[in-house]
C-alpha cells in the first residue's frame, strides 16, 4: 500500500484541528465554489450609481439593491428571510402588468454567485435586464397606467436609458478603434484640461445669494450675517464638498494644487476663476442650480446631503480646503 503524500497528511491534520462548525463552513464554501459562478471584478456603474460585477463565466451582473435604489426604492430584492422576490417598484400592479413573460422569468430568477473574498452567495440581475426594465416602465407610462406617486419611475427610466445609450455608443466606437486602452490612461488628464483653465479668469459673481441663504438655513445659522462678521469658516469646506468635489473627477484636487495661498493659508482668488469658460464654468452654474433647488426641497442639512449624494455623488476621495467664497 502506497504511503500518504505530505499534502494529504497535512490536510488531515488541519481537519482534525478544526471544530465541527469550521468543518461545515469549509465544506459549504467548497460546494459554493464548485456550483456557483464567482465574482472576479466589481465596481459601480456611473449611470445610476449601481454596484456591478463581472463573474468568472463572463456574466455581467447588477446589484438588485442598487437597481431598486436607482428607481427610488429603499428595499432590496430579497425578503428578510432571504427568499427571492421582485423589487417593489416592479411588483406593483401598474408596472407588473406590462412585464412580458420572458422578462418576468428572468426578473424572478436572479443570478446567484460567490462574491469576492468568498462567503455566502449573493443575488444579482443580469446586466442586460436594465434596459428592458426601463422600457417596461416607459410602456406603462405611455399607457397612462402609472399612479401619480410613480412618476419618479419614468424620470429614472429615461435618465438611465439616455445614459446607457450615450455610454454604449462611445464604448462601441472606442472598442472598434482600439481607443479604450488609450482612454484609460488619459481620461483624467482630458477631463482636467476641459474643466480647468491655464490662465486666471476675470472674477464675476457666480454663486447665487440663494446658495448661502439656503446653506445658512439648513445649518441653523443667522442670515444674513451681522455686519462686520465673516461667515463661518466651515462654509469653504462645505462648498468644496457640495460643489467642487462633484463637478468631475480630480477637479477639486487640481484646483487645490494650482490655487496660490497667502501667508495665512487662505486662497488668493476664488476657485471658480480657474474653471474654463466653455466647459468648467457652465458646468459649475448648472450644478449650482441643482444644488440650490435640492437645498430648497430639504428640511435639514443631513436631509439635503442624502438627496445630493443620490443625484450628484462625489467623484473619488473628497479633500477639504478652507477658503472663503463670495
Amino acid at each position: 500500500m502506497k504511503s500518504e503524500s505530505m499534502a494529504s497528511k497535512g490536510g488531515k491534520a488541519r481537519a482534525k484541528s478544526m471544530s465541527d462548525g469550521e468543518l461545515k463552513e469549509q465544506g459549504r464554501n467548497a460546494a459554493l465554489a464548485r456550483w456557483y459562478p464567482k465574482e472576479t471584478h466589481r465596481g459601480v456603474l456611473p449611470i445610476g450609481d449601481i454596484p456591478c460585477a463581472v463573474l468568472d463565466n463572463e456574466l455581467r451582473v447588477l446589484s438588485i439593491r442598487g437597481v431598486t435604489r436607482a428607481f427610488g426604492g429603499r428595499t432590496t430584492g430579497t425578503s428578510k428571510t432571504g427568499a427571492r422576490q421582485m423589487p417593489p417598484f416592479l411588483a406593483s400592479g401598474a408596472v407588473r402588468a406590462f412585464i412580458p413573460n420572458d422578462l418576468m422569468a428572468r426578473v424572478i430568477s436572479p443570478i446567484e454567485y460567490v462574491p469576492l473574498g468568498g462567503g455566502r452567495t449573493v443575488l444579482g440581475f443580469d446586466g442586460t435586464l436594465l434596459p428592458d426594465i426601463c422600457s417596461v416602465i416607459q410602456t406603462a407610462a405611455r399607457a397612462k397606467a402609472l399612479k401619480p406617486n410613480q412618476e419618479h419611475l419614468v424620470k429614472a427610466a429615461d435618465l438611465l436609458l439616455r445614459g446607457m445609450a450615450t455610454v454604449g455608443i462611445i464604448a462601441l466606437i472606442d472598442e472598434a478603434t482600439g481607443y479604450q486602452d488609450y482612454r484609460a490612461k488619459n481620461a483624467l488628464a482630458a477631463i482636467l484640461e476641459r474643466f480647468i483653465a491655464k490662465e486666471l479668469r476675470r472674477w464675476v459673481k457666480t454663486f447665487p445669494d440663494d446658495f448661502y441663504k439656503e446653506m445658512f438655513r439648513l445649518r441653523g445659522w443667522e442670515y444674513p450675517p451681522k455686519k462686520g462678521l465673516n461667515k463661518p469658516w466651515v462654509v469653504g469646506n462645505l462648498t468644496n464638498d457640495v460643489v467642487y468635489s462633484r463637478l468631475a473627477p480630480g477637479v477639486l484636487e487640481e484646483l487645490k494644487r494650482i490655487t496660490p495661498r497667502d501667508e495665512k493659508g487662505r486662497t488668493r482668488h476664488r476657485l471658480h476663476q480657474r474653471l474654463t469658460q466653455d466647459v468648467g464654468h457652465p458646468k459649475l452654474r448648472e450644478h449650482l442650480g441643482g444644488v440650490v433647488f435640492t437645498m430648497k426641497l430639504s428640511t435639514t442639512w443631513p436631509d439635503f446631503m442624502r438627496k445630493l449624494d443620490n443625484i450628484a455623488p462625489r467623484f473619488g476621495k473628497n479633500f477639504s480646503l478652507v477658503f472663503a467664497e463670495e
